[in-house]
């Protein structure tokens, strides 16, 4: 069903927050963050969900539009909620390259650039999960349904498809990895700091 997916989506999404968040937590100890982790997570956000979660998020919400529209107007504007999530990435990916760039940046503005973003996504998505998706789900049609269905792509997610999971495991087990790697010292490991 597309809201399995959608939510599937959500769980993945949300792995990646915990990843960022924790590469800011050994910022915020004044240790050095993995780039290439930050700069995989803020890639992953600039390209995927803008380009299949939203696109199908926007599709289920106009049929819902047409289904119930007092729930529509209960969530509000789901659009605008997407770009403005665009709008805080965009802050992160420059927060990060100022920092790899030795502007002057204060710490705390960095931290709070990227907690935010941690924290608005995470509110967007606790409405849909508690507000969007059940309204959908009771108000939408196997027609509707289908119809959502057809206009699915094919594209899969690059980060977490059944392939990059059997090959590199999960997402957070190579954070984890990589931290304990930074730890032991790798030199492979980027060694720019915050």
């Amino acid at each position: 069903m597309v809201i399995d997916v959608l939510r599937r989506e959500h769980r993945n999404i949300e792995a990646l927050l915990r990843v960022l968040e924790r590469e800011l937590d050994l910022f915020a100890r004044g240790e050095r963050p993995d780039y290439e982790v930050i700069h995989a997570v803020i890639a992953y956000f600039q390209v995927y969900p803008d380009a299949c979660h939203h696109p199908l998020e926007d599709i289920v919400f106009e049929k819902l539009k047409l289904r119930d529209s007092a729930a529509t107007t209960k969530i509000g504007d789901l659009a605008a909620d997407h770009r403005r999530g665009a709008e805080r990435l965009r802050r992160v990916a420059q927060a990060v390259e100022s920092v790899l760039a030795d502007r002057e940046l204060l710490r705390q503005t960095v931290n709070d650039v990227i907690r935010d973003f941690i924290e608005k996504e995470r509110r967007h998505m606790a409405m849909e999960e508690r507000d969007f998706f059940p309204a959908a789900v009771k108000s939408l049609q196997p027609q509707d349904w289908a119809e959502i269905a057809a206009r699915l792509t094919d594209q899969r997610d690059p980060l977490f498809s059944d392939l990059a999971e059997e090959r590199f495991g999960s997402c957070e087990a190579i954070s984890c990895s990589l931290s304990r790697k930074r730890k032991r010292g790798d030199r492979r490991i980027a060694n720019a700091a915050f």
